[in-house]
């Protein structure tokens, strides 16, 4: 990729930052092509094809979140793929405050993102911590909460 498509990259991605900083959803839109893909690839069922969803969703974020900012943490572009970490945040309509963070895949073409790859996950500061996130991951808090009985039936 030379360096001229990488700036290219970079600056959709700026305009999408800027457009969602500014709730200006036709800004917005503008930074989709009109046959955008979007995939989830931890939630599979949050797919979805076209520009009318991109519309309905971030309608409801700025609508629902009347101080939302993105924060571009750090961002690059590998070949046609342009990666960037965010911070989304804001306060919903009931004072709870809502946080995601993660990354983000984008290709550009034409000026504009034809598909992307979310990563975007609510920050949860309160848990148990590691230990547990490990044991939810590989069953083992279930299997010592649930230790299987050998020889109980009768």
């Amino acid at each position: 990729m030379t360096t001229s498509s990488s700036a290219h990259q970079q600056a959709a991605i700026q305009r999408l930052q800027a457009a969602m900083n500014e709730h200006d959803l036709e800004a917005f839109l503008a930074c989709f092509d009109p046959e955008y893909r979007s995939e989830q690839p931890a939630h599979p069922d949050r797919a979805f094809g076209g520009v009318e969803q991109v519309r309905k969703n971030w309608s409801k974020i700025f609508g629902g979140i009347p101080d939302f900012r993105a924060e571009l943490l750090r961002h690059t572009v590998d070949g046609d793929t342009h990666w960037a970490e965010w911070r989304w945040f804001g306060t919903q309509p009931d004072g709870v405050r809502m946080e995601l963070r993660g990354v983000t895949l984008f290709r550009v073409e034409q000026d504009r993102i034809a598909w992307g790859r979310l990563y975007m996950e609510p920050v949860k500061e309160q848990g148990a911590g590691i230990d547990e996130a490990v044991d939810e991951m590989t069953a083992s808090a279930r299997a010592s909460s649930h230790p299987q009985e050998k020889g109980a039936r009768s």
